[in-house]
C-alpha cells in the first residue's frame, strides 16, 4: 500500500541520518558539522522569532500611545475649517448605536508667551467630555487635568511646550499670554480687530509622545470659541468614543447616516 511504503521510506531516512548523530570516531567529522548546522538553524530561528516579538511590542506600545491621544472616529469639515452642528443634532449623535461619548473640538495655532520665552502651540479647546473620550487625562505628570471655565481658562500642555516656555506647571504662579488669530474676510491685518490676546492659567503638563508633547495644548472650548470669534454651533471637528473597536467600520457608517448627512 502507498501509505505503508511511505512510512516504510521515513523510517528508512530517519534511521540513516540518526546514525551520523551517533556515529563513533570513524565518522567524528560529519557528526560535529551535523550538530553545528543544527545550532545555526536554532540559534537563526531563534533570533528571528526574538526580534519579530520585540517589534510587535513596539507595535502595540505606539499604538496604545496614539490612541490615547486620538479617538476612534473623528467628525471634520469637508471643505473649509468648520462644521456646524446644533444640539438637536449632537443629541442624534449620542444616539447612534456603538457611540459610547463624543467631545466637541476648536483647533487652532496660537503663540503662547511667558516673559521672553514663546512658542507656537497647536490650541486644542475641548468640553468636559474630552478627558472621558480620550486617555490625556491618564498621562498627566505634573497638576491636575482642568480646562478651567470660560472666565477663567487654564490649559493642559505636552512637557515640550512646558520645557520651550521655561515653566514647571504646577508650580508656575503667573499666568501664560495666548495670542489667536480670530476670522479675518480681508487681505489687511487689524491687531484690535484680528487678534485675540488673553492671559491663560498653566494646570498640567501630559507625557505621551514627541510628536504631541511638543505640539499641543489642551483648554477651555467656550473660551477659545469667544477669543476666536467663532458661531454658537461652529467647531473645528467632533471627537467620537466608540464601545467596541472592531465595530470601528460598522459605526463609522452609522455616523455617517444617522449624524454626519444632518450637519
Amino acid at each position: 500500500m502507498p501509505f505503508a511504503d511511505s512510512r516504510t521510506n521515513f523510517k528508512h531516512e530517519f534511521s540513516f541520518a540518526w546514525r551520523y548523530f551517533k556515529a563513533k570516531k570513524t565518522t567524528n567529522a560529519i557528526n560535529i558539522i551535523a550538530w553545528i548546522s543544527i545550532g545555526a538553524i536554532v540559534v537563526g530561528t531563534a533570533s528571528l522569532i526574538l526580534v519579530l516579538s520585540v517589534f510587535n511590542g513596539f507595535e502595540g506600545l505606539v499604538k496604545s500611545l496614539y490612541s490615547s491621544f486620538y479617538t476612534d472616529l473623528k467628525v471634520l469639515p469637508i471643505n473649509g475649517k468648520t462644521i456646524e452642528a446644533t444640539p438637536e443634532q449632537l443629541r442624534l449623535l449620542g444616539e447612534v448605536q456603538g457611540v459610547r461619548g463624543y467631545s466637541r473640538i476648536v483647533e487652532e495655532k496660537a503663540l503662547l508667551q511667558n516673559g521672553d520665552d514663546q512658542t507656537v502651540a497647536t490650541l486644542k479647546a475641548a468640553d468636559d467630555q474630552y478627558r472621558y473620550v480620550t486617555g490625556v487625562a491618564d498621562y498627566i505628570v505634573r497638576g491636575e487635568f482642568d480646562l478651567g471655565t470660560l472666565d477663567e481658562p487654564k490649559l493642559v500642555m505636552g512637557v515640550g511646550l512646558e520645557g520651550a516656555l521655561g515653566i514647571v506647571t504646577d508650580r508656575n504662579m503667573f499666568s501664560l499670554r495666548i495670542i489667536l488669530p480670530r476670522k479675518n474676510g480681508g487681505a489687511q491685518v487689524d491687531p484690535l480687530e484680528d487678534i485675540s490676546i488673553a492671559e491663560i492659567q498653566p494646570a498640567a503638563a501630559f507625557f505621551i509622545q514627541q510628536d504631541f508633547d511638543n505640539k499641543y495644548a489642551i483648554t477651555n472650548l467656550d473660551f477659545a470659541k469667544r477669543a476666536l470669534r467663532m458661531k454658537e454651533n461652529e467647531y473645528s471637528g467632533i471627537e467620537i468614543k466608540i464601545n467596541n473597536p472592531s465595530e470601528e467600520k460598522a459605526v463609522q457608517a452609522r455616523v455617517q447616516k444617522d449624524f454626519w448627512r444632518r450637519v
